[in-house]
């Protein structure tokens, strides 16, 4: 913001006016990281998790009206030119802050995927993104100062504003698909790699499968098809083995609820136990798991 009140380019505003949302969106995140890591208590059973898509859809919210704002500007300014003085002392400044934004959007990405925490990660690619355009405006700002044509300037700020709001528009699409709980293909395509490759004889089928996304923790329902023999106890405990894997596998907090169902007869053909002692029909064929197949029913 000093580099803008110096220098009067509307390039350089549009850095200062997002660091500013920054710097809002930076205090609503830390109340949403604050109160997601909640313990989960009788009024919210699955924990305080969901809170940080709703953090991210404001941040992506302001980030809209930043865009928009910085687009007006720069579009009146086309038309009514205003005098831009001190480029060099705002090229030094802009450099400073986008490095200092590209080493906390670094730290704070990684953090981001360690704790799989939604805004933290969020919050590194969007500040990361904010040194990038750095680096633009120090390009296009070069530009004005050595060619000395002022719609350059103008001309700049509009491309990032247009930029800046297509940003903030993909934070709250984002925010509104984990908030409407929209299966993350992603963690569903490994996890059911990970299944597929631990996968025992008696697991015969599994479907039913669903993802949901609460901040860090993961809540996971399936179906699994067992010999119809099998006692509680000895589904109970194939079921904890998986539970224990997934859990091992993601080093995530993951809720599993699966609900058992027994074999009948048209499972036989896709049953790959050998020593089943009520076998009706031959062993066929292994269907191999994908993310396609374990979700319907």
């Amino acid at each position: 913001m000093a580099a803008y009140l110096l220098t009067k380019s509307n390039a350089i505003f549009t850095d200062a006016l997002e660091s500013v949302v920054n710097i809002v969106a930076g205090a609503i995140g830390l109340y949403s990281l604050i109160y997601s890591s909640k313990p989960k208590d009788e009024d919210h059973p699955y924990g305080h998790g969901k809170v940080e898509f709703l953090s991210a859809g404001i941040e992506g919210g302001m980030i809209l009206v930043a865009g928009c704002g910085i687009i007006g500007k720069a579009a009146y300014h086309l038309v009514y030119p205003q005098i831009i003085s001190k480029i060099d002392i705002g090229l030094y400044l802009t450099l400073i802050a986008g490095a200092a934004n590209y080493i906390l959007g670094w730290i704070m990405e990684a953090q981001g995927h360690k704790a799989r925490s939604p805004i933290l990660q969020g919050g590194g690619q969007h500040l990361k993104t904010d040194a990038y355009s750095s680096i633009g405006l120090v390009v296009g700002l070069g530009l004005v100062w050595w060619l000395g044509m002022n719609w350059i300037d103008n001309a700049i700020a509009l491309l990032f504003g247009l930029f800046i709001t297509y940003s903030g528009y993909k934070l709250v699409r984002s925010s509104i698909s984990g908030i409407m709980d929209k299966s993350d293909t992603k963690i569903i395509k490994q996890l059911v790699a990970q299944l597929e490759q631990e996968r025992k004889p008696d697991w015969i089928d599994i479907h039913n499968l669903r993802v949901i996304k609460y901040g860090s923790t993961l809540h996971i329902d399936s179906h699994m098809t067992l010999p119809w023999y099998y006692d509680i106890e000895k589904a109970h405990q194939i079921i904890s083995e998986i539970d224990t894997m997934v859990n091992e596998y993601t080093q995530d907090s993951v809720e599993f609820f699966i609900h058992t169902d027994p074999c009948i007869p048209t499972s036989c053909p896709i049953c790959a136990l050998a020593e089943c002692p009520v076998r009706q029909h031959p062993f066929v064929r292994h269907i191999i798991w994908n993310e396609e197949n374990v979700q319907p029913n």
